[in-house]
């Protein structure tokens, strides 16, 4: 029995040195503009959200709620994060197609995480994603009216909706239909 389980101890640790061999001699894709193995997808999205999961403090966001401050996190976002995500005039993203795993549009298809994820992921950004860390770019109160404005985007207030019209020429603030979300996050 003993020789049995370090038989299988054995196989695994080789099976995971000839993996780690592979990528290492370059063998495994690594191009952002192709998109890799569903089995890949799914490892890397269930550590990511099981990584914000453990990690990220459960914070209530301090920032006050106000049309103020939401409109405050609209404008931070325009200039910080639409290039990726898709701006407020819900036209796609720049770079949509440029990264890998491309970067979730955060207007037209919201974030449904408490807002204590969206601000760790905000403040410490996702390693091999393309998402930045902002912590170092923007104030703790900055990230946090992001955050108010993106878990807020379907049901914002009359003054902010009535804000993002003019700031998009008349683009409508409820998207149309929407689309069912899957059981896992593309993050960012």
């Amino acid at each position: 029995m003993v020789k049995f389980i370090l038989g299988i101890i054995f196989a695994v640790v080789l099976l995971l040195l000839v993996a780690i061999g592979l990528a290492l001699l370059g063998f495994l894709p690594m191009r952002a503009n192709t998109a890799p193995p569903k089995l890949e997808s799914r490892i890397a999205m269930g550590a990511l959200d099981s990584s914000v999961e453990r990690h990220a403090p459960r914070a209530n966001n301090p920032v006050p709620i106000t049309d103020d401050n939401l409109i405050e996190g609209l404008k931070i976002y325009t200039m910080n994060c639409a290039l990726c995500h898709g701006g407020i005039d819900r036209q796609p993203s720049q770079l949509e197609h440029s990264l890998y795993p491309p970067p979730p549009n955060l207007i037209s298809d919201p974030d449904d995480d408490p807002e204590w994820q969206i601000f760790y992921v905000i403040r410490n950004g996702v390693r091999y994603s393309g998402m930045p860390a902002w912590d170092k770019s923007l104030s703790n109160e900055d990230m946090w009216k992001v955050t108010a404005f993106l878990s807020r985007v379907e049901k914002l207030p009359p003054g902010v909706q009535e804000y993002w019209k003019k700031a998009t020429a008349g683009a409508p603030v409820v998207s149309a239909p929407s689309v069912e979300k899957s059981d896992h996050h593309d993050h960012h």
